[in-house]
């Protein structure tokens, strides 16, 4: 994912998730506690990078403070939910508040000991608007890998799909790959144990390479790079104001160059952990432009894959699915 920054606070290690009815109940207990003002508790139950990044119990305090000024009690419950996104254990939850007229999302993420590792409340973000609703993809698009992989972020909405607020990445995707349910397996701070670490990112369909990065350091688990926000990629040109951007890969992976031709499948690197990212995964998707930060967003409409093992001609992958190139 190519991450924009968080809008109030994130701070965590990468760790297992714990039970969902678990998560819920811890979730609608420090949401409760957050807004009564009930803070020490929540705070004592912080990991250490968490009160690293928040500076002291004053600071919440005053944090919480400005909260209740700018957006008043809350009024009503809309959704809650709980998930596991990564390796947290993550509760959800949107409300209506007094005195603004979005909703507001509260999340907290939970390591395995139930302890706080991520926190933030903002407004819901919207879809960004788009003149490219109806866009047809040009180019003859396979998955860009072989196998299964899962998608973790793919929609049209903002609840599939957080990228669909940044008008370039509107339609774009996270892959990654997951087994039992999970996307790594024993220790994951090690980027090997993750299952997609490694795996060939392949050309989407025959184009040109117009830009490539290869030398940028695979970031450790909790630690991103956001200055190489793509970190080392591959952009493609596939047809007119049509241009495939793919994202996170290895250093030194990268088979392509700068104005080379590649046929659809060719091997464009390997799927690593570089650039503004919190592990490996791939991120694909397609603008009307080569330049990431000035682009309009495009649909990218596979053909001749599985969906939950179902075949799909033509179509748009959406988040939780599994899906892999059609059986030959």
């Amino acid at each position: 994912m190519i991450r924009p920054p968080l809008a109030v606070l994130v701070a965590a290690l990468a760790v297992p998730a714990v039970a969902q009815e678990a998560t819920l109940d811890m979730g609608r207990e420090r949401t409760e506690a957050f807004i009564s003002g009930d803070l020490e508790p929540i705070w004592d139950e912080m990991t250490p990078q968490m009160q690293e990044g928040l500076g002291s119990l004053d600071d919440f305090s005053a944090f919480h403070q400005q909260i209740a000024t700018e957006l008043g009690e809350e009024t009503a419950i809309l959704d809650e939910e709980a998930t596991t996104e990564g390796e947290f254990s993550v509760y959800t939850r949107i409300g209506e508040w007094s005195l603004i007229d979005s909703p507001i999302v509260m999340e907290w993420s939970f390591d395995t000991d139930g302890m706080i590792a991520g926190f933030f409340i903002q407004p819901q973000p919207e879809a960004a608007p788009s003149a490219r609703l109806d866009y047809e993809t040009r180019s003859e698009l396979r998955l860009p890998f072989d196998g299964e992989w899962y998608v973790f972020w793919g929609g049209r909405d903002i609840a599939d799909n957080y990228h669909a607020g940044d008008p370039a990445q509107r339609f774009a995707y996270d892959f990654v790959v997951k087994d039992n349910g999970q996307s790594h397996a024993g220790d994951p701070q090690q980027l090997e144990n993750y299952h997609c670490w490694g795996r060939e990112i392949l050309a989407p369909a025959d184009g040109q390479v117009i830009a490539m990065v290869n030398d940028l350091p695979d970031q450790p688990i909790g630690e991103t790079d956001a200055e190489n926000a793509a970190g080392n990629h591959v952009i493609l040109a596939l047809a007119e104001d049509e241009f495939a951007f793919l994202a996170h890969m290895r250093q030194g992976s990268v088979t392509v160059q700068r104005g080379q031709e590649v046929a659809r499948g060719d091997v464009l690197g390997l799927c690593g952990n570089s650039g503004n990212t919190s592990e490996p995964h791939l991120h694909f998707h397609l603008q009307t432009t080569p330049d990431l930060m000035d682009g309009e967003g495009l649909p990218a409409q596979f053909q001749n894959y599985e969906a939950d093992g179902e075949p799909i001609a033509r179509g748009e992958p959406v988040r939780g699915q599994a899906v892999a190139p059609a059986s030959s």
